[in-house]
């Protein structure tokens, strides 16, 4: 292995730039200022857009909430949502973008870990109290001062995040000087070995991430990005997403749900250029996009999770979009096909880096290198790439090579022309609907349940998710009341776990199969998922209920 190359080479080499990620996405409104650049029922154009950001950039100064301590924002997609992020940038206070589903479990180490100064929620619902959550954080973590809520109605220690949002005085000169080599902003981490990990990504390392993103998926001044995937996930935010449609001088959509009717109507109505999917989603475009000729002229980016190459096929035939399989991670690494690729690449593989100086590894169990074609673990490392983790997970061992490299936990094959082929996961994680579940996370919080005695957690394919989540449960036999999936997802929804990880089977069993020295036998767990009725006997031979039709399936929802 060649040794890694830094900062320095990254600089000379033009890969890193001497730019701020603000300046770097909003720079057209001196360039272009009457140019659209969010549309919908609130438009903005570039100028106004760069106008807002500068004034809520001051308010937020005014309120404390000052440069160098991020602020957590856990917002659906809105222009408010939009402006606040880059608010937050430009006043030197990373903002740490969280999915709305996640809870107190998720968030809990999060705030610990990054000490954020305020949190922006949306308001309370009829589903879920966010603001509520966020107060609870602010009992448990003093130095979370300040709530921002996203409502018509807020209490008197809140801040309405539409009256901040109305500031109009900008200020005269920038709130915060930054270097382009501090943290711009956080992505978090799926959570797939325990709490999700907060990602530093620099001005300079996010910057060229999106510049080159942007610049593969064909970006420019005339398109149109429809964001119908949440703008907290990295695919939607950078990669290229929002912010690269913004930097190459193009208008953005901010889908408010991924209701698949919905984002048709928008697709029409806005004349959207790209868009990002999950695979699950694919499907229900098949079904509902009107059909349009061969060479059309919008381009699907698909991640998450890999795509069948036959569903692949179908969406330039069907419905006349060009398809761009994407595969990458909050880390840093992208690797996209080409909109000239060859169909057999298209449909086969999901592409190649997009960034120069990105490397790629394929290592086997040894850590050494497998020979090319064949099948292990996907290490990478460059001017893309995270080389630590912020927080307490910045000290945990194994998540980077001795060189380096960050070991993705992903089982690839690369073939000659250097395409990559995901085939599977190392770790225990089930990809459900784009969305990493973690066993282990899920087992953990499930096992404080009164009627579980044991519990373990694997995947089984789904129709619409691709993959659901099972969990086969040893009830206790004392419990006061028999165990129900409806049961099991509402406890698992007070301690706080996020809805995307609740089970959408639960399969009670008289025994968990062991392998080893006592080891769950996951691998049988995933064959039983798939069977009517599994059945696990006690190894005692005693008896103890084994209830398939416990299983209330996916239509109990999320």
């Amino acid at each position: 292995m060649e040794a890694s190359r830094g900062p320095t080479e990254y600089r000379a080499r033009g890969w890193w730039r001497d730019e701020r990620l603000d300046d770097l996405v909003l720079r057209h409104a001196s360039e272009s200022p009457g140019r659209p650049a969010v549309l919908g029922p609130q438009p903005l154009t570039h100028a106004r857009l760069a106008a807002a950001v500068d004034a809520v950039a001051a308010r937020l100064q005014e309120l404390g909430v000052r440069a160098p301590s991020p602020v957590l924002v856990q917002l659906p997609n809105s222009v408010g949502m939009l402006v606040l992020t880059l608010a937050l940038i430009r006043a030197g206070c990373p903002p740490i973008l969280a999915h709305p589903s996640l809870r107190s479990h998720e968030l809990d180490p999060v705030v610990a870990d990054l000490a954020p100064a305020a949190m922006a929620v949306p308001a309370a619902g009829e589903v879920f109290d966010h603001p509520a959550m966020a107060r609870g954080l602010q009992e448990r973590h003093p130095g979370l001062r300040t709530l921002l809520v996203d409502g018509a109605a807020c209490a008197a220690d809140e801040v309405a995040l539409g009256g901040l949002l109305a500031s109009s005085a900008a200020p005269e000169r920038r709130v915060h000087a930054a270097d382009p080599s501090e943290t711009a902003l956080y992505f978090l981490s799926s959570g797939t070995t325990g709490p999700p990990k907060p990602i530093p990504r620099s001005h300079e390392a996010l910057g060229s991430v999106v510049r080159n993103a942007a610049a593969v998926s064909g970006l420019g001044p005339d398109s149109v990005y429809l964001a119908a995937l949440p703008v907290t996930h990295s695919f939607t935010c950078a990669h290229p997403g929002v912010l690269g449609a913004l930097a190459s001088g193009g208008a953005v959509v901010l889908a408010e749900s991924a209701d698949i009717e919905h984002l048709v109507e928008l697709v029409e109505e806005a004349g959207v250029t790209h868009t990002a999917l999950v695979p699950p989603l694919v499907a229900q475009l098949l079904a509902h996009a009107p059909p349009a000729g061969p060479g059309g002229a919008r381009v699907l980016q698909v991640g998450g999770a890999r795509l069948d190459a036959e569903t692949a096929r179908r969406v330039p035939a069907e419905i006349g979009w060009r398809l761009q399989q994407v595969y990458g991670m909050s880390e840093g690494l992208l690797s996209f096909t080409r909109l000239d690729d060859p169909q057999e690449v298209v449909a086969g593989t999901q592409g190649r880096p997009v960034a120069p100086g990105d490397e790629i590894l394929v290592v086997g169990e040894d850590g050494r290198p497998v020979d090319p074609g064949e099948q292990g673990e996907l290490w990478t490392r460059g001017p893309s790439t995270v080389t630590a983790y912020a927080g307490r997970a910045a000290a945990e061992a194994g998540r980077f090579g001795p060189e380096g490299h960050y070991r993705t936990g992903d089982l690839v094959r690369v073939g000659e022309d250097g395409n990559i082929v995901v085939t599977g996961r190392l770790k225990d994680v089930v990809n459900r609907a784009g969305e990493k579940v973690p066993a282990d996370d899920v087992e953990a919080v499930a096992a404080r349940h009164p009627g579980v005695r044991e519990v373990a957690v694997v995947g089984f394919p789904h129709p619409l998710y691709g993959e659901g989540v099972s969990a086969f449960v040893v009830p206790e036999e004392a419990g006061e009341e028999r165990l129900t999936l409806r049961r099991l997802r509402r406890f698992l929804g007070e301690e706080g776990l996020a809805a995307y990880k609740f089970p959408d089977r639960l399969v009670l069993v008289e025994a968990l199969p062991r392998i080893g020295i006592g080891k769950v036998d996951k691998a049988a767990l995933r064959r039983a998922a798939e069977q009517e009725a599994p059945r696990f006997p006690a190894p005692s031979g005693e008896a103890r209920p084994s209830d398939s039709t416990a299983s209330e399936g996916a239509a109990a929802g999320t």
